[in-house]
């Protein structure tokens, strides 16, 4: 279900997926992405737990795109700004990817609202060469319009970071991603210019990830792919994924099958959404 919120001076969108439980899961996604990248995980039953809101962070997606600023103090302002106007209460946040350290850092500055912490393939450190392997993700943005939404997903489907899978949720976060123009031609509604801020808002700020790390006190589940996806290797490999959990007070680990993008649907999406299960009820 779509819904509007205004927040921070800006209008967010977001997604929201009632459940059976009695959890609430709010969830942020990864740098480009947008609040349908998770539909593998709801295919999967995490609604199981209860109520899951996934949000478009600002400059994605359905929520608006203001010239800035795209700090990460910023984003976070947003994603309290929603949980305190849906009076939302020990909450499960989790992320993927830049989602995952801007739950780090939200529940570092606002934990009385929140319960545990979700980080999906995010850590102190990732692979030497990541800024490389993300680039064709980052770069597709600055890609003119497309003729039309299908000649759009013929283009998408070759990636390498796809490894072969498609399916029904991840066309739903590609049709997500684009918008469709009045003469039938689609673009991106995301600015590179804007994913380029946010970079420089989770990288140059001076944001000690180490002490963030260090510094969570909250129950924390580190979930990491280990599937190739550029390069020949994993986005975060198995050792830094390990050092980030070792650091971590309250620190859980677990693999799951994928790599950083496919591990949110299928096999991965599976694997994921079971431990999220056993790790929401730990004492």
């Amino acid at each position: 279900m779509e819904n509007h919120i205004k927040t921070n001076q800006i209008t967010v969108h977001y997604l929201k997926y009632p459940g059976e439980g009695d959890k609430t899961l709010v969830l942020l996604h990864g740098l480009s992405a947008n609040a349908a990248c998770f539909e593998g995980l709801i295919k999967a039953g995490l609604p199981d737990l209860g109520t899951v809101i996934s949000i478009d962070l600002r400059g994605r997606g359905k929520s608006d795109k203001p010239e800035g600023p795209y700090t990460m103090e910023a984003h976070a302002r947003d994603v309290i700004g929603i949980i305190e106007a849906l009076e939302l209460k020990n909450i499960i946040l989790g992320g993927h990817s830049f989602g995952a350290l801007l739950s780090i850092y939200v529940a570092n500055r606002h934990p009385e609202n929140i319960d545990r912490v979700i980080i999906m393939d995010a850590a102190a450190r990732l692979h030497e060469k990541v800024t490389e392997m993300v680039a064709p993700s980052t770069r597709r943005l600055l890609n003119p319009p497309y003729p039309s939404y299908p000649e759009f997903i013929e283009d998408i489907k070759p990636a390498e970071y796809l490894d072969g899978v498609w399916n029904p949720e991840i066309e739903a976060y590609y049709r997500a991603d684009v918008l469709d123009l009045p003469d039938g031609r689609v673009r991106h509604r995301s600015s590179h210019d804007h994913i380029r801020l946010a970079i420089e808002g989770l990288l140059g700020s001076g944001i000690d990830w180490l002490g963030e790390i260090k510094t969570l006190n909250k129950p924390a589940l580190l979930i990491q792919a280990n599937g190739i996806y550029a390069l020949g290797a994993p986005i975060l490999p198995e050792e830094y994924a390990r050092e980030t959990v070792a650091l971590l007070p309250n620190g859980h680990f677990v693999q799951v099958p994928g790599n950083h993008f496919t591990m949110l649907y299928e096999e991965g999406a599976e694997a994921i959404v079971s431990a999220i299960k056993h790790f929401a009820i730990e004492k």
